[in-house]
């Protein structure tokens, strides 16, 4: 019995490694669009962009058998220069190398 409790604590210790690692290897790519996003949203080429907070989101529904979903990666990234600030939020799925960045604050 202790050994399946054992399995299931390193399962878990695993997936949490994993998912930090999928948060740091897309952090580039999220902050980049936001970036990209931010300085033409302020009209400033010189804007920089700083990670507030990133989750690690998993499909709503789960089961023994069957995923239904993709993983997603999330980044808050806050976008500063030429006196002004704005707020993304960064969707990114796993395994991909595209991200979409929203407007925290419903498009103001």
């Amino acid at each position: 019995m202790r050994s399946v409790y054992a399995i299931a604590v390193l399962a878990v210790l695993s997936s949490c490694a994993t998912q930090s690692q999928a948060l740091a290897g897309s952090q580039p790519t999220a902050t980049g669009v936001a970036l990209a996003r931010g300085r033409f949203d302020l009209n400033c080429p010189g804007a920089t962009a700083t990670v507030l907070s990133s989750d690690y989101i998993q499909p709503a529904v789960q089961g023994a058998w069957m995923n239904v979903g993709v993983n997603r990666l999330e980044y808050t990234i806050g976008v500063e220069g030429c006196g002004q600030r704005k707020t993304y939020v960064v969707i990114c799925q796993e395994g991909s190398t595209t991200c979409f960045a929203a407007n925290s604050q419903g498009g103001q």
